[in-house]
């Protein structure tokens, strides 16, 4: 249903986690966020840790099965008089392409935002799932087997 294929984002983001606060995610190189990604009944559900990001800072995108997710967290504003004492939460653009088999429905994708948690949930196309199908012989008795 759904294909990690990026290892050197994870080795990025590992290695961010290990040596402490790395630079800031830009549009041409944006930082990885954390997902949770798992099927629940016909849908697939998958999380994305968005704190601190307003809404009309995510872009979703679906384009042969691959779906992307960007999101930049801004700074917060301040004036002249703001000396900040500590930052550590990290700034600038976030992303995460998923491969989505094709068995998923990417039509019907779902979207909810809140706490700071993007949800997508993502229906399993009707041809992926399991169905009954009718089997006619000669003699006329017809019997079924499931697919």
């Amino acid at each position: 249903m759904l294909m990690r294929t990026d290892p050197f984002r994870e080795l990025d983001r590992f290695a961010q986690q290990v040596l402490g606060a790395a630079a800031p995610g830009t549009w041409s190189k944006p930082a990885a966020m954390p997902m949770d990604a798992y099927r629940a009944g016909d849908e697939f559900v998958v999380c994305f840790d968005l704190p601190g990001v307003t809404p009309d800072a995510i872009e979703l995108d679906v384009e042969r099965n691959v779906l992307t997710v960007k999101a930049e967290r801004r700074p917060l504003p301040g004036g002249g008089d703001v000396q900040m004492q500590v930052s550590e939460r990290p700034l600038g653009v976030f992303s995460r392409q998923l491969f989505l088999g094709d068995t998923l429905d990417t039509d019907h994708i779902a979207a909810d935002y809140e706490a700071g948690v993007l949800t997508l949930r993502i229906p399993v196309a009707e041809k992926a799932k399991p169905r009954r199908i009718e089997i006619t012989g000669t003699t006329g008795d017809h019997k079924e087997i499931q697919a």
